[in-house]
């Protein structure tokens, strides 16, 4: 079992920033690679960002591509997701999700309860 906790959202102006952390305990975390995904009211939950186990692959939606990034740091059982430059579009509940290997549509074997994320206009 992993234990997904996730922290850092809030309200924030477009064109700010926030640093979305997720927590892991439970099994070891180095063996999983991570995902974000969001979902907005009325809509699908649709993916964000993942990064492989090692750390040294990372993949973006287009929409989040050269605003978002996600890291997970050497040693630490968390992982990252800086965001810049946000946008009303952006405002949804963030989930953080682990599984085997990267899966860009879901299908992560564990799931955090989300951080509500509201960029203002």
């Amino acid at each position: 079992q992993v234990q997904l906790v996730e922290s850092g959202g809030g309200l924030v102006q477009a064109g700010g920033s926030l640093r979305l952390s997720c927590a892991a305990s439970g099994q070891t975390f180095s063996n999983y690679a991570m995902g974000w995904f969001r979902q907005a009211p009325g809509k699908e939950r649709e993916f964000v960002a993942a990064i492989s186990w090692s750390g040294d692959t990372s993949y973006y939606a287009d929409s989040v591509k050269g605003r978002f990034t996600i890291s997970r740091p050497y040693g630490r059982n968390t992982v990252y997701l800086q965001m810049n430059s946000l946008k009303p579009e952006d405002t949804a509940v963030y989930y953080c999700a682990a599984g085997p290997v990267v899966r860009l549509s879901g299908g992560y074997d564990y799931w955090g309860q989300g951080t509500q994320v509201t960029v203002s206009s």
